[in-house]
């Protein structure tokens, strides 16, 4: 009779924004929103 048994061990560690990282999510969030309001005056408008 054979038994095997495998332990795995998986850690997840979050990893840290940069700064320069950071701040370059903040503006392309800030360009996605100013599109998307662009977006709704123009269909409005239609």
């Amino acid at each position: 009779m054979t038994l095997n048994i495998f332990f795995i061990s998986i850690t997840l560690k979050r990893r840290e924004e940069s700064l320069q990282q950071a701040a370059r999510n903040e503006m392309i969030e800030k360009l996605y929103e100013q599109n998307k309001e662009h977006q709704m005056s123009i269909y409005h408008l239609l």
